[in-house]
């Protein structure tokens, strides 16, 4: 998540451009970039799947977002778990959430060694 809000009128290339320039990540990286706007009544999100790149946009019909991070550092990770809570303009901090039993990079390190050929 960018903690910063951004210009909404920013699209895949504006919205690379940011993830480069200030977050210092590779927009190509699989990432889903997490964007609010000033009033925080809106959210983008930008992610690469191999083949392109989405821009999805929700746009609240009331209200706004019930918790944005703020803080010094330019950008928070977030579980999926919590960017769901997020998009329905809920508070993943106050959700309740258990921890991750297992992390996902650890597991997929886990999954790889198991991993058989068959041919």
């Amino acid at each position: 998540m960018v903690i910063e809000p951004v210009d909404f009128r920013k699209g895949i290339d504006g919205l690379k451009a940011l993830c480069k320039q200030k977050l210092f990540n590779d927009p190509f990286s699989g990432i889903v970039f997490v964007f609010t706007n000033r009033m925080h009544t809106s959210i983008k999100l930008l992610v690469y799947d191999a083949s392109g790149f989405w821009l999805c946009q929700k746009r609240f019909s009331r209200g706004k977002l019930a918790w944005w991070p703020t803080g010094s550092n330019p950008s928070v990770s977030l579980r999926a778990c919590e960017l769901m809570i997020l998009l329905a303009q809920g508070h993943p901090v106050k959700a309740g959430l258990p921890e991750d039993w297992l992390s996902v990079s650890h597991a997929a390190r886990v999954d790889s060694s198991k991993a058989k050929v068959f041919s």
